[in-house]
């Protein structure tokens, strides 16, 4: 029998164990440098958010309880405290009026813009996502090119598109023929409801519309709908967008996993069933956050009124954000200004939940 021995063998070495304490200390102190380490990167944005975003809202809300002229140091205004709210919501005038005018022509501009961007966009992605169109990069391109094109460049084009005399009137007066139709568009304070019923024989509205008011407006008024001139705005905000969205929307049916569509195909789903059943459920998400941006971004417009309308004619078109602009850089009341303000952010913030109670997006 052959004899194994360990002669050649050495023993392993002997390791030495690492105290627990020095173990949980090298981990501490792991754990502090990278705390340090992630404190060293997120300081500067800290320092730019704080600079450019936190301090300047603290203090347009300070603002908002002075009346300050935004000419004067700020430090020489004098504190009113609630009253710039007061002319806003409670209190008989002017501000009050004007303030319910912005809001009732923004409502409906809201209600006409973002339904409208929403599916026309939805609409476009599903097309320009089918495997069987060709140039589909021209037709993204061109759908999308508006969105990125000056709004003011783009509102002056359409100021000579609804003129008189413009390509719409001639557009009209084409396909209506022996007919010629001249209407002032940009000039026009009649609201497209009223302008309807007054189709049906309805002149003259029931006393019940005209002597109850809100926020000093008749509920004739809040009910007249949009003005001609903010519809032509409105159709110019709608081009404008819809590329934005209809990308947003590309990239969430791009992301529907084929096996999902394939599967509904094999159980004999057809087209229209697996869009319903299928396409639609998967982009909830999407479709929710279009709404959001569309939501916020409508209740903010500003350069198109700017420069078709000023807000007229008889302040049809005020929009809250113009009458920011026209209180603090027209008018010199910075307090007032700043008020309206805020008051349109809790206006987007409670428009924003009531969507996002409605879409549930967190069980899509």
């Amino acid at each position: 029998m052959t004899s194994h021995t360990s002669a050649g063998r050495r023993a392993p070495p002997h390791q030495a164990r690492i105290p627990e304490d020095s173990v949980r200390a090298l981990r501490q102190r792991a754990a502090t440098d990278e705390r340090v380490a992630g404190w060293i990167f997120v300081i500067p944005v800290l320092v730019g958010i704080g600079t450019f975003l936190i301090v300047p809202i603290g203090m347009a809300l300070w603002i908002s309880f002075t009346d300050w002229n935004g000419l004067s140091p700020p430090e020489q205004a004098e504190f009113v405290g609630l009253d710039n709210y007061r002319e806003l919501v409670t209190a008989e005038g002017d501000p009050r009026r004007d303030f319910a005018m912005a809001v009732r022509n923004n409502l409906y501009y809201v209600l006409g813009v973002v339904p409208a961007q929403t599916a026309i966009a939805f609409i476009l992605a599903v097309i320009v996502n089918q495997k069987f169109l060709r140039g589909k990069g021209f037709f993204r391109t061109a759908y999308y090119f508006p969105s990125i094109t000056s709004s003011i460049a783009i509102s002056l084009v359409f100021l000579f598109l609804f003129q008189r005399s413009g390509a719409i009137n001639q557009l009209i007066s084409g396909l209506l023929p022996g007919a010629e139709f001249r209407m002032n568009w940009l000039d026009n304070a009649d609201g497209v409801l009223h302008n309807a019923v007054g189709l049906v024989g309805v002149d003259t509205p029931p006393a019940i519309l005209t002597d109850t008011s809100v926020l000093g407006l008749s509920l004739w008024q809040w009910l007249s709908g949009p003005s001609v001139t903010l519809f032509a705005i409105m159709i110019l905000a709608t081009w404008t967008t819809t590329g934005t969205m209809m990308l947003i929307f590309l990239a969430g049916l791009q992301n529907i996993p084929p096996d999902v569509e394939e599967a509904s195909r094999v159980d004999g789903a057809s087209a229209l069933q697996r869009f319903r059943l299928v396409t639609i459920p998967m982009m909830k998400q999407p479709l929710f956050f279009v709404l959001t941006i569309g939501l916020i971004g409508t209740w903010q417009v500003f350069d198109q009124i700017f420069v078709i309308s000023a807000g007229g004619p008889q302040k049809t078109t005020l929009t809250p954000a113009y009458l920011i602009y026209r209180e603090g850089f027209q008018n010199f009341s910075m307090g007032r200004a700043t008020a309206v303000a805020f008051l349109l952010f809790a206006l987007i913030i409670v428009f924003t939940l009531v969507q996002r109670r409605i879409l549930k997006p967190e069980r899509a």
